[in-house]
């Protein structure tokens, strides 16, 4: 059994203002999880959000649903 590393990728979306999220979603189908961590701090804590918890979040974003109050 092998173990599969992350392959982390930042959003073209992203601007360069030092605000960004990573993201492994190679990891989704194998394990069900979606590891998201900090750009600046690579070697800092990683989230792992559940596969479908992810998908949700992205498309909030994409719908609007998530404005500034």
């Amino acid at each position: 059994m092998t173990t599969e590393s992350p392959r982390w990728f930042t959003s073209s979306h992203s601007g360069n203002g030092g605000q960004c999220m990573e993201v492994a979603v190679n990891l989704a189908a194998a394990h069900g999880t979606v590891p998201v961590r900090d750009s600046k701090h690579p070697d800092g804590p990683v989230l792992p959000l559940a596969a479908r918890a992810f998908v949700a979040f992205v498309g909030s974003v994409k719908d609007g649903d998530l404005g500034a109050r």
